[in-house]
């Protein structure tokens, strides 16, 4: 199990995972956390983007200070200046008194920007200048402060495509970029479920003062079966729905939600049906590589998962077809 850990405030969630998926984001962020570097988290929704971020904090020299979550989404776009980074009195209609941003009250700390790829083009345009320079002003001040800030973002946007489409600044991706860490979605290192399943359903036991529920081993292999789209965060919330309507029973496939179920006979279907006047295996197979590399914006590693390839055996295929 890896060691890295985190306890935000109310509750005694772990990243707990010994996957090699999880394993080697787990190494990154451990050397990542001895030095000040900023940090660029990227995976989907429910992924555990926060965790690693708060991890990476309480692993750090700045484990004292304090560490400021922002939720760029949530951020009106004509605010966003002035919540970063403060204000002075009469700057705008309803600044009525000198305000510090998120950015000051993280001096010395960490500076968590969560969904960064969300924040406007003026905004990203400030935060690349901070970024620089550390130095930022507030809205209607023209003193310029230096502020001590250690900056992680994270995104569940793929921002390659979003700086194509116009979205995010070139520059501030490459600023953020220095050290990436992928967090791998559950489906890929459904390993780890088990022990996840486990840890849940023990700890909300105890939180709800009820007995455990048990699972099948028939519930298991369908919990396995099932994609995870919102991958931690759904499973920690089916774990809360079992623990609370089946305290002290054994929980099987018949009481798995609707959506677990249905996925699972989809599974047990024919995933394609041959044409009467039958297809090219080698037209199929470059097409398939082709759309992995897609779903990963050219990750050959996860692209490899995805089709249950080795790296190396996917690599090969793709030269023997010459794909690049």
């Amino acid at each position: 199990m890896t060691d890295l850990q985190i306890q935000p405030e109310g509750s005694q969630s772990q990243l707990l995972g010994d996957s090699p998926a999880l394993t080697r984001v787990v190494w990154a962020a451990r050397i990542t956390a001895a030095s000040d570097v900023t940090v660029l988290i990227q995976g989907e929704s429910g992924s555990g983007k926060e965790l690693f971020a708060r991890a990476i904090h309480m692993d750090s020299q700045r484990k004292l200070q304090p560490m400021v979550t922002v939720n760029c989404a949530a951020i009106p776009e004509n605010l966003a200046e002035s919540m970063l980074f403060g204000h002075i009195k009469g700057s705008f209609t309803g600044a009525f008194a000198d305000q510090q941003g998120y950015v000051q009250s993280a001096h010395k700390g960490t500076l968590f920007l969560d969904e960064v790829g969300e924040l406007s083009l003026s905004v990203q345009a400030k935060l690349l200048r901070f970024l620089e320079s550390s130095e930022c002003e507030k809205v209607g001040s023209t003193i310029t402060e230096q502020v001590n800030v250690r900056v992680i973002a994270a995104t569940n946007r793929d921002l390659r495509k979003e700086i194509k489409k116009g979205h995010f600044r070139e520059d501030l991706f490459y600023r953020l970029h220095v050290i990436p860490l992928e967090i791998p979605p559950l489906r890929e290192r459904i390993e780890d479920l088990k022990l996840l399943l486990v840890h849940f359903t023990r700890t909300l036991a105890e939180q709800y003062r009820v007995d455990a529920p048990e699972y099948s081993k028939a519930a298991l292999k369908a919990l396995k079966e099932y994609h995870w789209p919102g991958n931690v965060r759904e499973l920690r919330n089916f774990c809360e729905r079992m623990t609370i309507l089946l305290s002290g029973q054994t929980v099987d496939v018949d009481n798995l939600p609707v959506e677990i179920k249905t996925a699972r006979q989809a599974a047990g279907k024919t995933l394609l049906s041959l044409p009467e006047n039958g297809l090219s295996l080698e037209k199929l197979e470059i097409e398939l590589i082709q759309q992995a590399l897609d779903k990963t914006s050219g990750n050959r590693t996860r692209a490899a998962r995805l089709l249950g390839l080795t790296r190396d055996t996917l690599l090969y295929r793709m030269k023997k077809y010459s794909l690049t």
